[in-house]
């Protein structure tokens, strides 16, 4: 699964509000652009409407001195505001340029009384030059940057004697308009999106509060042991508005718990059924099973002749008596594991039922090498020396019977993170893959070695992990060919 960068948001309640933060900015952000635009379209267009009004008195001004041609007396061009440009061009060249620089001279020179003072003039650039001389002389408004006074709207108007008179007037103060537009836009919305932010938060927290509330009921379900045994499902999600999608929710997840806690109530019956009718049917065959074994011994031992066939049926007879009866043993023992019937609690010296039970499977199993790895010190546990000492010999008696003669088995024991690890480690085939998960299960048989002839139950294993377990502890297993390996882990106070 694709994971997300840290930078994007990861809860519903992060993801809702950067998504209202989000739309807000675009909007925002076309309105600013919308107005900003109007506004410098608006006053682009007033300054296009003075420089028809100022007309290109200013620019005839700067090449005609006294009353001759040009603005002659009387012509009333004292209106000229600061900043207003002229230049005279002629045969495409540019022969004059000035300002208006605002001071008391501007006047007269406007007036054509004098000539225009050399503080007047600006020097031009042969780009500002180019600029001026491609613009056409019809009247129309353009825009232009000059580079030693900046931004200009001006008009080119064609003269009486052949030349051409551009006047223009400073953008300057549209831009300072328009900045200061932007910045009251920026400060404006940048506290509407800060409280926008913090009004949101808080709404999509209320809102999401019965999510939430669904949320917390499914976690602490998931956190109820519901494996086995009677289990108490009385968690549920408070009432919602069912015309809500949070209360349709919570609603279907309640009625989901209610289906859950029946079907868990049922399984728990028939767990209990099944634990009475083996307990039950183990009780029962005792008896019968012990009496069908009495009469064969008592057979085999009668003075007189017995035909061969008689005794080895007899001898059948007591041999399945004795494996079943081990069977019912065992049935009976995980029957009260299952139940949960409290174990003996005293200490148990571990290295000393390791020792006992490699002595008991070299017995048995003289054929195999049997090895021990044990620590200088005894290992002491808490628990029930007799079920202990059964899983000693139920891994032991496992190896012997799954593995050919000459398999060398090495019992380990060793403190394992705070606790007590008890192996088991053969050479022999190894297990299966397919059967690893399972051989901890009732009736589980590996291969064809695993016969009845061999004396297996099929329940060797599943006391083994029952014990353990009752203990607090777990078993695991690891296997491939050559190498086979249960592991028993016990807490050392168990």
């Amino acid at each position: 699964m694709r994971r997300l960068p840290r930078l994007v948001p990861r809860t519903l309640r992060s993801r809702l509000i950067a998504g209202v933060l989000a739309l807000l900015v675009l909007t925002c952000g076309g309105v600013s652009l919308a107005t900003t635009e109007l506004l410098r379209h608006f006053l682009v267009g007033r300054l296009d409407q003075q420089l028809v009004q100022t007309g290109a008195r200013y620019a005839a001004s700067l090449e005609h001195s006294g009353a001759g041609t040009g603005a002659g007396p009387g012509t009333d061009t004292r209106a000229q505001a600061p900043g207003t440009f002229g230049a005279r061009l002629l045969n495409g060249q540019v022969t004059a340029a000035g300002v208006v620089d605002g001071d008391a001279d501007d006047a007269e020179v406007a007036a054509g009384d004098r000539p225009a003072d050399t503080d007047d003039l600006v020097p031009l650039s042969p780009a500002d030059r180019r600029h001026l001389a491609a613009l056409p002389a019809d009247d129309s408004a353009q825009g232009i940057h000059l580079s030693t006074l900046g931004g200009y709207r001006v008009r080119a108007t064609a003269g009486r004697d052949g030349d051409v008179l551009v006047t223009g007037l400073p953008t300057g103060p549209v831009d300072a308009t328009v900045h200061k537009l932007v910045m009251v836009e920026l400060l404006v919305f940048g506290v509407a999106l800060a409280a926008t932010g913090i009004a949101g938060a808080v709404w999509v927290r209320l809102s999401l509060r019965p999510l939430e509330r669904v949320a917390g009921t499914a976690e602490r379900v998931s956190a109820l042991s519901l494996a086995s045994g009677a289990v108490a499902l009385d968690e549920r999600v408070p009432d919602e508005d069912p015309r809500t999608e949070v209360g349709r929710v919570g609603s279907a997840f309640n009625r989901m718990l209610g289906h859950v806690e029946d079907a868990l109530a049922r399984r728990h019956q028939v767990e209990e059924r099944l634990r009475a009718f083996a307990a039950d049917a183990g009780h029962e065959l005792r008896t019968p099973l012990a009496t069908v074994r009495g009469h064969a011994e008592l057979a085999l031992r009668h003075p007189g002749p017995v035909p061969a066939e008689v005794r080895h049926s007899l001898g059948r007879i007591e041999g399945e008596a004795r494996r079943m009866g081990a069977i019912v043993e065992d049935l009976l023992l995980l029957a009260r594991l299952d139940a949960g019937r409290p174990l003996a609690d005293e200490e148990v010296d571990l290295t000393r039922l390791a020792l006992d039970g490699a002595a008991d499977a070299h017995a048995t199993a003289p054929g195999h090498r049997w090895r021990l790895d044990l620590p200088e010190r005894p290992v002491l546990v808490r628990g029930d020396a007799d079920r202990l000492r059964q899983v000693v010999a139920n891994l032991l008696a496992n190896a012997a019977a799954h593995t050919p003669e000459g398999t060398e088995v090495t019992l380990r024991l060793a403190p394992s993170g705070g606790g007590v690890a008890l192996s088991v480690t053969d050479n022999g085939p190894g297990i299966d893959p397919a059967l690893v998960g399972q051989v901890f299960e009732r009736f589980v048989r590996g291969d064809a070695s695993r016969s009845r002839a061999a004396g297996s139950t099929g329940l060797g294993l599943a006391i083994v992990r029952a014990v353990v377990e009752a203990h607090g502890g777990g078993v695991g297993v690891e296997s491939s060919p050559g190498s086979t390996v249960f592991t028993v882990r016990l807490p050392q106070g168990s």
